[in-house]
């Protein structure tokens, strides 16, 4: 769970501040709209996807990893965006990113709860998530505010490729 809080922290930073980026960037409510829902619905087909390719599968630590490691990448390349197209790209590969990485998480912590302790265990999971992600954004809208969107997301990507890191250690206990 720490390494998933520490991409959820660097993945919070942005929020709602989505939309006022989409708009520096030349976007307009329907470009914000696209690009939001081009990422939804590339997520939720690659979920469906990874999550039968990943199925009874050895290795899903390593996709997860990988996965982390390509949101860094992408969440980079935010500061390349010069129109709404190419946010569209980058959200079309964050969606991808999220679903390599987000089934695998899911198997793995469900099958390391206790039957006893099931409800309580999504709880404490979806509970941190929403909390740890409600402090990143307040950071990420005064780093904003004070800085400026180029620095958050400098601190967005190292953020989650310490978040990969840390995730990988996981690949050691396997063997």
């Amino acid at each position: 769970m720490l390494g998933a809080n520490i991409w959820y922290f660097g993945e919070g930073m942005l929020g709602p501040l989505f939309s006022v980026y989409a708009e520096k960037v030349g976007g307009d409510i329907l470009d914000i709209t696209w690009a939001w829902a081009t990422y939804l619905v590339i997520t939720g087909l690659l979920y469906i996807v990874v999550g039968r390719l990943m199925n009874n599968k050895e290795y899903k630590v390593s996709v997860m990893v990988a996965g982390y490691i390509l949101n860094a990448l992408l969440t980079f390349c935010y500061i390349f965006v010069h129109s709404p197209m190419q946010l569209f790209m980058v959200q079309a590969g964050l969606g991808v990113a999220e679903a390599i990485g987000t089934p695998a998480w899911d198997a793995m912590y469900a099958k390391n709860q206790h039957e006893e302790m099931d409800t309580y265990a999504w709880g404490l999971s979806t509970g941190q998530s929403q909390i740890v992600t409600g402090v990143a954004f307040a950071l990420g809208g005064m780093i904003i505010h004070f800085v400026s969107f180029q620095a958050l997301f400098i601190t967005m990507g190292i953020i989650q490729l310490g978040a990969a890191a840390v995730t990988s250690q996981l690949l050691f206990k396997e063997k």
